[in-house]
């Protein structure tokens, strides 16, 4: 899993070497293709490596999904083509492709390695709908994930908004099976480096920061956070709770939090083989206000005072 970020990582890098190359011929293919990487950009791309330098006849090239016209496409690519650029282009290109071609046999290498899994949970695939997540995309793992989540774990994981088929798969490389070795939530969250570091010195706090680290999951909880900071639906518990703390502390302590609180999430879920409920930590936080109340009531009766409610009745 770690080498397949690697390769996804540097396949990324020569993308945007190829698009510097580009703009410096003044090719604004990135204006109108989202990716160029995608079909149509490979295309293109190919094809002015080949010789053609017509913009109309490079914008039919262009797959009819794509929202630009032809004739925008074909003012984006009225370049200046120098051939030393060309050649960087063309390098590029090469290495682009030979970075994919690997991290389709590290895929390939994952799928093998996920058949031989001991499966813990025996179902049949009819009796579980797993929730369905993007799995489309050059960078996007080709092997059936959520399937073997869901035989490690006993519960659809996947279910929970942000995480997505890359979170499970370091979730699965980097813990497996051995998720039970942790003694509870506090224990796993604190192994991820997630927990803050109180730092006490004569009854006060004097820091509570988190421990820096670069464990793999950690750092794909945090992105699966920071995609849920992104959501703009407010009915979300997670992206609610993710709002309140970025409107306290900044975005980098909800980033960190949420992650946190995705880790505890996700434990729960495994050890009580249950399935994700994003209102069961509002249930929680009523119970703990319920507790509050009765030990409020609990101290003032103790010291003599009389507690009447909103319509003057005196509360036993």
């Amino acid at each position: 899993c770690r080498h397949r970020k690697t390769l996804v990582s540097d396949a990324a890098r020569f993308t945007n070497r190829m698009q510097k190359c580009l703009r410096m011929m003044n090719l604004r293919l990135d204006v109108v293709l989202a990716d160029i990487t995608g079909v149509s950009g490979m295309k293109i791309i190919k094809a002015i490596l080949e010789g053609q330098r017509d913009g109309s006849m490079l914008a039919t090239l262009a797959d009819s999904r794509v929202k630009k016209s032809k004739e925008t496409i074909a003012d984006a690519l009225q370049g200046n083509f120098q051939d030393q650029l060309l050649y960087q282009l063309k390098d590029n290109l090469e290495a682009y492709e030979f970075l994919q071609s690997k991290i389709n046999g590290v895929d390939k290498k994952i799928a093998k390695l996920g058949e031989e899994v001991p499966i813990i949970n025996d179902i049949k695939s009819e009796e579980v709908i797993l929730t369905k997540k993007q799995i489309r995309g050059k960078n996007q793992p080709q092997i059936p994930i959520q399937r073997i989540s869901y035989q490690l774990y006993g519960t659809d994981l996947s279910a929970i908004k942000g995480v997505s088929v890359n979170t499970l798969l370091t979730l699965v490389s980097e813990v497996g099976s051995s998720i039970n070795k942790f003694r509870n939530s506090k224990s796993f969250v604190s192994w991820l480096r997630l927990a803050p570091n109180n730092k006490i010195s004569g009854g006060k706090k004097l820091s509570s920061r988190t421990p820096k680290g670069s464990n793999p999951l950690a750092i794909a909880l945090r992105d699966a956070a920071n995609v849920i900071g992104n959501q703009k639906t407010n009915e979300l518990n997670l992206v609610s709770f993710f709002k309140k703390i970025a409107f306290k502390k900044g975005r980098g302590a909800a980033i960190t939090a949420t992650a946190r609180k995705l880790a505890t999430i996700i434990f729960n879920m495994i050890q009580k083989k249950e399935p994700y409920n994003p209102h069961l930590h509002e249930a929680i936080k009523m119970k703990i206000k319920a507790k509050k109340m009765d030990a409020a009531k609990v101290l003032l009766k103790k010291s003599g005072f009389i507690i009447i409610d909103n319509e003057g009745v005196i509360m036993s």
